[in-house]
């Protein structure tokens, strides 16, 4: 096995963000793509990620292949690479190691150990969601940040041709309308309005992921998860699915 990324801020990123919510996890890798499916430690956010095949200058791989790593630790070696650098993975069975290799002005090698974790199946759940929303990240991550400080929740909402953000506190209330137009659409597969609250914790954490496009796919249903979605063409796809916060109205 031997891959070589020329975009290596496509992978710290997404590690960084990942490591957010988990840290120990299971890394497949296999002819198209390297994959992650991981739930967090509390069973509210499932992440999947998918850096497929087409991203890198060289991918090799033999057979399908399963490793166990801390993030955090490959989040570590990963920063130490600018945009300029060149990354590359190895896979050493006999040392039972990870190499990391980072080419630019110096060629640095990494040897990352891999642990041994329980493996846990983890099923993507079939979810069906009557509402889609495509909106720009800098939209999506300001109405967020906006509810963050009234609450630890916010509600989705939406509705024909309008998508509202809110949020309540104990003392204070917050709203973010968005309507449609260039950067926005809307689809709403019901004649009543649509809400579900979430975890506004979660969710800053999770819109982090922005910086990885300019857009956010958001999925979600009444008292139902919700899914964020973000992806490059051709190179990349995260998903988030977030546990809902049960509406007491």
């Amino acid at each position: 096995m031997k891959l070589t990324l020329a975009e290596p801020k496509i992978l710290t990123d997404s590690i960084s963000i990942i490591s957010e919510l988990v840290n120990e996890v299971h890394l497949k890798f296999d002819k198209d793509k390297i994959e992650l499916i991981a739930m967090d430690p509390a069973n509210v956010a499932m992440i999947i990620f998918k850096l497929l095949s087409s991203a890198f200058t060289e991918y090799k791989i033999e057979k399908p292949v399963e490793i166990s790593i801390s993030l955090d630790s490959f989040k570590q070696i990963l920063k130490r690479a600018k945009p300029s650098d060149v990354v590359s993975l190895e896979l050493d069975k006999d040392k039972n190691k990870l190499k990391i290799q980072i080419k630019g002005d110096s060629t640095r090698t990494f040897n990352l150990a891999l642990i041994d974790l329980e493996k846990k199946e983890q099923r993507v759940p079939d979810l069906s969601f009557p509402v889609k929303i495509e909106s720009s990240t800098i939209t999506f991550d300001e109405a967020i940040e906006d509810m963050d400080i009234v609450s630890e929740s916010v509600a989705l909402i939406a509705e024909k041709n309008k998508f509202t953000i809110e949020s309540q506190g104990s003392l204070h209330n917050a709203k973010v309308e968005i309507s449609p137009d260039e950067e926005t659409s809307i689809k709403v597969d019901s004649k009543d309005a649509i809400k579900s609250r979430y975890s506004i914790d979660y969710l800053k954490k999770i819109i982090k992921a922005s910086k990885l496009t300019k857009k956010v796919n958001i999925y979600f249903n009444k008292d139902y998860p919700l899914k964020l979605e973000y992806a490059i063409k051709d190179k990349l796809n995260f998903s988030v699915i977030l546990a809902p916060r049960v509406s007491n109205d």
